[in-house]
């Protein structure tokens, strides 16, 4: 990669961001696509350091960047525009540079059902989902699921209050053609226990995982998946490890599998899109991620 003058500067604002997988991702990306383009990690410290990183977007003429922890909600308040996902969903992950004015989006959730449709073939409108954990990741997520209308989704959480609280604000928010095709979805809350774990996943079409269970040390997502539907695909979007528990359980009983990293090279994808109007080679991203994470070669 050769930086001039001339290249377009995009990056990531978080605190820590060392660990992030993005820049590699992304400077794939745009060598495979041939783009004169460069991805940057930024490390911001939460307080005035986010105005003033926000303010440096326009100031230092970046195309845009990514937002994580612990900005996603904050960087909202200096932007010009909010995407109305974003909006709904109450966190921003990408911002654009448009001609002088700052865009927010959120690219979780549209990432995710992408990944979905490329990585395993499934559409989400009419099918049965249950979905672990009503987090942040959770929001974006469900909120992008239910856009596609599915007959149904349960939002299990530990804490079922939680997840009743995810449902009621998304139903009480709801507006234009989101409030029409949320009418039609059975969603409930359930709590996460033993019993749940057990049964709870009966008759589904999609599992998701949105908790940190399965990642590394953590323990798995040890919930029953025999009785899935035939054709059901499990998901799971911890990508440390590539294949978890869950997802190894899901594919002894020759069930479809799809894992974290397709989820993060998809809403990359999203971003890399908006940035720069091209369609994104995430075959290049996937590879560029697999190698890093030292499983190459490993498609899943």
């Amino acid at each position: 990669m050769i930086i001039t003058g001339r290249t377009r500067i995009v990056g990531i604002f978080g605190d820590p961001v060392h660990h992030s997988l993005s820049p590699v991702i992304q400077n794939a990306a745009f060598e495979a696509a041939g783009l004169d383009f460069a991805y940057v990690p930024f490390r911001v410290h939460p307080g005035d350091d986010l105005k003033s990183a926000t303010e440096s977007v326009l100031a230092l003429n970046l195309r845009g960047v990514n937002i994580t922890i612990p900005h996603k909600v904050g960087v909202m308040e200096y932007l010009d525009e909010i995407d109305p996902h974003a909006r709904a969903v109450g966190a921003v992950n990408t911002v654009v540079n448009e001609n002088g004015e700052l865009k927010g989006y959120n690219t979780d959730g549209l990432g995710y059902v992408r990944s979905l449709v490329e990585s395993v073939g499934f559409e989400v409108k009419g099918k049965r989902v249950v979905m672990a954990g009503a987090g942040g990741a959770a929001r974006s997520i469900l909120y992008a699921l239910l856009s596609e209308g599915p007959a149904s989704v349960v939002v299990a959480n530990r804490s079922v209050d939680k997840a009743r609280k995810l449902i009621e604000e998304f139903a009480e928010g709801a507006e234009g053609e989101f409030a029409k095709t949320l009418g039609s979805v059975e969603v409930t809350s359930a709590t996460l226990d033993t019993a749940f774990l057990a049964t709870g996943a009966d008759g589904a079409d999609l599992v998701v995982n949105t908790t940190s269970l399965g990642m590394d040390s953590n323990p798995p997502l040890d919930i029953t998946l025999s009785g899935l539907n035939s054709g059901a695909v499990v998901s799971d979007i911890v990508y440390s490890p590539l294949e978890t528990p869950l997802l190894a359980t899901a594919r002894a009983l020759s069930f479809a599998v799809h894992d974290g990293l397709s989820m993060l090279i998809a809403q990359g994808a999203v971003g890399f899109e908006l940035w720069t109007g091209a369609k994104a080679p995430v075959d290049a991203m996937r590879q560029a991620a697999e190698a890093l994470l030292g499983v190459v070669g490993n498609r899943r």
